[in-house]
């Protein structure tokens, strides 16, 4: 990957492949090379220049500890596309990364050809801002959860029970959880304390880029009815749920999703 001063801060990022420009954009915590597991392979081959970059917050690019607010993630992905020839681009985004595919897509659309919001929302409910008060004191507290207790929590709250079904998958994704590490960076706890009392669903009604919002039918994270509000709201945009799959349904059913974002980037 490559370390570039974009919009006043180093940012890690890579692009493989060639043609039309396809920005990724990964969710709270995550590194962009998650999405190197499916997505940018399948785009690649569909003959797509596929950018994946770590957010402000994600180490090597700047942690930003001081703070870190939408605005500045959807400047970076701005700065990105601009540093990457100009848009339009395609852009697709998951969790937090599809509330800054949205917002990027309303305020920039010089910049934006379509736009694919995985588990997008455009407010938070109770639920998911009492959830990220709870990790932010969690990871305030100093409390370190038993690894193995830390991979079940993981697995209840990111996967489907159709993942957990099978034993072997079930043992695949625990110990992938248990050994991915349980401490937060300063970083990454500077991603937590993002404002979640939004409520956009009247100011997206201004978007005018063709876009598909994708909800997970299982997820726990972000609800898939918070994903189809989304469409609701964007004139014209497209919904889709796909079922058996979990706030990591572009993990959980790759194949699924990649034909969904390579049939409608087409399109």
């Amino acid at each position: 990957m490559t370390i570039a001063t974009i919009n006043g801060i180093p940012l890690n990022h890579d692009v493989k492949g060639s043609g039309d420009l396809v920005v990724l954009i990964m969710g709270t915590g995550s590194p962009g090379r998650v999405w190197d597991l499916h997505q940018t392979p399948a785009l690649v081959a569909a003959g797509y220049r596929v950018c994946t970059f770590d957010n402000r917050g994600i180490a090597p690019t700047a942690e930003c500890a001081d703070g870190i607010s939408m605005t500045d993630m959807v400047a970076d992905t701005a700065a990105l596309v601009e540093y990457l020839g100009g848009g339009p681009a395609r852009i697709v985004g998951t969790s937090m990364g599809a509330r800054v595919a949205q917002e990027l897509t309303l305020s920039r659309p010089d910049l934006v050809h379509k736009a694919v919001f995985l588990a997008g929302h455009a407010r938070m409910d109770h639920f998911q801002q009492t959830l990220s008060a709870g990790e932010r004191e969690l990871a305030d507290s100093g409390v370190v959860l038993p690894a193995k207790y830390r991979a079940a929590v993981t697995a209840v709250m990111n996967l489907s029970p159709a993942s957990l079904v099978d034993a072997h998958t079930a043992r695949d994704w625990l110990d992938l959880f248990e050994f991915s590490g349980g401490s937060t960076s300063a970083g990454v706890r500077a991603q937590l304390d993002m404002d979640r009392s939004f409520d956009r669903r009247d100011a997206y009604r201004a978007i005018t880029r063709p876009c598909l919002s994708i909800g997970f039918a299982d997820d726990r994270m972000i609800p898939a009815y918070l994903s189809e509000e989304v469409a609701d709201a964007i004139p014209g945009a497209e919904y889709l749920e796909i079922p058996d799959a979990g706030h990591y349904g572009y993990l959980e059913r790759p194949n699924e999703v990649n034909k969904a974002l390579v049939d409608f980037l087409a399109s």
